[in-house]
């Protein structure tokens, strides 16, 4: 019997839309450290992957795999050099640079290290007060926002949230607007429950949304109204940036960062335009908070925990919806941009 070869779809190629958004994420920046907490290395988990994030004594940023490949050491645990960090376990000393064995200190002769000793080496870029990096190949470039290009933002980094869903999930709960007077009584007090009309746009993968803020009773009564520019671009950046007339910008922006597929840290922040005259940065943080901390309990018990992209939930949508469906379509676009990829550089 002849074997039959299925040359339908390149091997190479995820086969669901739940791997393609895996892969998407692989190829995707994320924050993985803030930048304040540098003072000694830091641990994060990015889909499975443990890293050590730490600034060697060059102050240069560092992202590397956590383990040591002499003896499974946690490099997190181990001191940090001019130009390396070493091993809590046996003392090996890897370069902040490449990762590449630079001592070995039960070695006599430090010619002797072994050629292939290293660790891997992951991009590290320093923005919105945290440390970004990503896994492979980046898909896509690293979050520019345009509604900040222009305005000096000072930016303070929260305490990170622990939430057991995936990064679409957790984007959708902070884009969504209909959730506003069921979840948020207490932070934003009373809110209509019908939504207006909804001004959403989408370019490839980012998606706006303008929407004036009515002060309410709330704890931003004080501040008055403004206008609200919503932004999330794919995968894993939401942003609403505040313009009040009086008193300038200010900004809150959420990075989930997936530690699994439907398991995410929450990365975020807040900012204000330097010279703002509303309330500092710490009260902004405090009340930006209390609105998270409102979703979570809520958020961790949605069911699929991540968006069902193979359609094994059906769902049902309204107007109210836009925002979020136009985000799933910039996801979808980055999806289709790895499938693409895989396709162009599958072997023949």
């Amino acid at each position: 019997m002849t074997a039959t070869v299925d040359t339908a779809r390149p091997k190479t190629a995820p086969a669901t839309k739940r791997e393609l958004a895996e892969a998407a994420m692989r190829r995707s920046w994320f924050p993985v450290a803030r930048l304040c907490d540098l003072d000694k290395p830091q641990t994060a988990t990015l889909l499975g992957t443990k890293l050590v994030i730490y600034r060697d004594g060059e102050g240069t940023v560092t992202v590397q795999d956590r383990r040591c490949p002499h003896r499974g050491g946690d490099l997190s645990l181990g001191e940090v050099h001019q130009k390396s960090i070493g091993c809590p376990y046996h003392g090996w000393e890897f370069a902040s640079s490449t990762g590449a064995c630079v001592r070995i200190p039960s070695l006599e002769d430090q010619g002797r290290i072994p050629g292939k000793a290293a660790i891997r080496t992951y991009p590290a870029v320093e923005k919105y007060g945290h440390v970004w990096t990503v896994l492979e190949d980046p898909i896509r470039d690293m979050y520019d926002i345009e509604e900040w290009r222009d305005v000096e933002l000072e930016w303070v980094a929260a305490t990170p949230l622990d939430s057991p869903v995936g990064v679409g999930v957790t984007i959708e709960n902070f884009r969504d607007v209909a959730h506003f007077p069921f979840v948020h009584k207490v932070s934003m007090g009373p809110t209509p429950e019908v939504v207006e009309p909804l001004t959403v746009s989408r370019d490839g993968l980012d998606v706006w949304m303008e929407r004036p803020l009515d002060a309410g009773t709330g704890d931003w009564a004080e501040d008055g109204d403004c206008m609200m520019r919503y932004h999330c671009a794919a995968p894993g950046l939401a942003s609403i940036t505040y313009n009040y007339e009086r008193l300038g910008k200010r900004v809150v922006a959420g990075f989930p960062s997936p530690i699994s597929y439907e398991h995410v840290t929450i990365f975020w922040g807040v900012a204000n335009q330097v010279g703002y005259k509303g309330a500092g940065l710490d009260e902004c943080l405090r009340i930006e908070e209390m609105v998270y901390l409102e979703d979570l309990p809520i958020v961790e018990a949605v069911e699929p925990r991540e968006i069902p992209w193979d359609a094994e939930q059906q769902e049902f949508s309204v107007p109210a919806d836009l925002f979020t469906l136009n985000y799933r379509r910039s996801f979808l676009e980055l999806m289709n941009r790895v499938q693409e990829d895989s396709r162009d550089n599958a072997p023949a």
